[in-house]
């Protein structure tokens, strides 16, 4: 074997080039693409979502509204500003940001009742109801849940159970009083309780009754516009 093929196989095998590895640079780039982009989409999803979705709660509350109000030939929406109620609303704020009353009218124009919507604690989380009452008569024309997360089969009673939700539009007086069935003596402010959701049902009267409590200095003069508060709101 000659000195020249020796020489070959002796030399060694040239090792092959590493493939560079991905800049840092260039990953965080890729990243930073991918985020934006990402944002933009939610962003558009949005834009294009909330004003349909502000549009179907609108619906719903004017249909809740006649529901309480037990069908008003129409109703004003008074919002709370600066301690006073007024229809108008000052430029740049939102409707739906804002604290408001829904008052309803009869045909002639006198007022049938007053729609007011509120959350609270529940027993699971918060429950959003709105409710109607007569301001001349102190009782109520009804009572809807708009929202609730309460336990199924217990606590979403305060809507499933059809006799415990009729009570609210029989004309109880406020303060309301929960009473277990059977319990009561027949007061016109009772409402029976569903057995085995006390708690729900207990929230669903104070919170109307706290409603009552924060919005009833405002009753007597909602014939007049702004109608100023008789002492500070909470």
């Amino acid at each position: 074997m000659s000195d020249e093929t020796n020489a070959q196989e002796a030399s060694p095998v040239a090792a092959a080039p590493e493939e560079p590895g991905v800049s840092a640079v260039r990953l965080f780039m890729t990243l930073a693409v991918a985020g934006a982009m990402a944002g933009l989409l939610i962003v558009m999803v949005n834009q294009f979502t909330q004003p349909r979705i502000i549009a179907y709660k609108a619906k719903m509350l004017k249909l809740a509204v006649t529901e309480v109000l037990q069908g008003p030939a129409r109703y004003d929406t008074l919002y709370l500003i600066d301690g006073a109620l007024t229809p108008d609303l000052p430029a740049g704020l939102k409707p739906e940001k804002q604290k408001a009353i829904y008052v309803g009218y009869t045909e002639a124009g006198e007022i049938k009742g007053i729609a007011i919507a509120r959350g609270e604690s529940g027993f699971q989380d918060v429950v959003m109801l709105i409710f109607g009452i007569d301001p001349a008569t102190q009782g109520l024309t009804g009572m809807k849940i708009l929202a609730s997360k309460e336990t199924p089969g217990l606590g979403d009673k305060i809507y499933k159970d059809l006799d415990f939700v009729q009570q609210f539009f029989e004309g109880p007086t406020v303060p309301l009083l929960g009473v277990k069935i059977g319990a009561g003596d027949g007061a016109p402010n009772e409402i029976d309780m569903i057995t085995g959701a006390t708690i729900s049902s207990r929230a669903v009267i104070r919170i109307i009754n706290n409603a009552v409590t924060e919005w009833e200095p405002f009753f007597e003069n909602l014939d007049k516009k702004p109608v100023a508060a008789r002492g500070e709101t909470k």
